[in-house]
């Protein structure tokens, strides 16, 4: 087992990928918009699990502020997709508070 496994945030942001996936399927909204989100979502896994593997802490920390960026980066997709109606309050919401989580989690790593 690697030990990016082990790790709850890797197992939320694995979580939220496939829930991210899943709901890209039903949504409409431009391809591009879509694209932006899902590498977003995959991005947070990916450098979570690179960092996992870095020797030093500046250098694990180094991903793990990128995976908040994406984090960010998805909250701003889900505002702007709120915005342009494309989801519900409530779809936001339900995003909003997993990605709040895996931040948390995320700047307790430092």
């Amino acid at each position: 087992m690697f030990d990016f496994e082990k790790l709850e945030v890797y197992s939320k942001a694995k979580q939220f990928n496939a829930t991210v996936s899943s709901f890209l399927e039903h949504v409409k909204v431009s391809k591009n918009k879509k694209d932006q989100l899902e590498r977003a979502a995959f991005s947070i896994m990916l450098n979570i699990a690179e960092g996992s593997g870095r020797f030093t802490k500046p250098d694990k920390r180094n991903f793990y502020i990128i995976a908040r960026g994406s984090v960010f980066e998805c909250v701003a997709i889900f505002d702007y997709l709120t915005d342009q109606k494309a989801i519900d309050e409530t779809t936001f919401k339900e995003f909003y508070s997993k990605l709040e989580e895996i931040s948390k989690m995320l700047y307790g790593d430092f």
